[in-house]
């Protein structure tokens, strides 16, 4: 069995809105930078009822100077690892 992550979209929206104030810059300063014609992607990002594609993710860690782990938070993260019980191995494995 594994333990499957799952991203937490309304903590992550909160985290990019916590990243983006402490980067000093507005909702307008982003959504010129991606291009966009209104702000609406963004305001959605924020509130967690949308998550940025994975070039937008990109993008955004850039800009906020974070990683993308940054940008993301993953439900039940806070000091687990994903675990298969079949292969026994973590994440902490895969990376090293």
């Amino acid at each position: 069995m594994f333990t499957i992550p799952t991203i937490d979209m309304i903590a992550t929206g909160k985290n990019i809105t916590m990243l983006r104030k402490q980067a000093g810059m507005s909702v307008k300063d982003i959504q010129d930078i991606f291009g966009f014609a209104t702000p609406q992607a963004i305001y959605k990002w924020q509130h967690g009822t949308a998550i940025p594609t994975i070039d937008n993710l990109v993008i955004l860690a850039c800009v906020l100077h974070v990683t993308i782990d940054e940008l993301i938070v993953v439900a039940g993260s806070a000091g687990t690892a994903c675990v298969s019980s079949v292969a026994g191995v973590t994440n902490a494995q895969i990376s090293a």
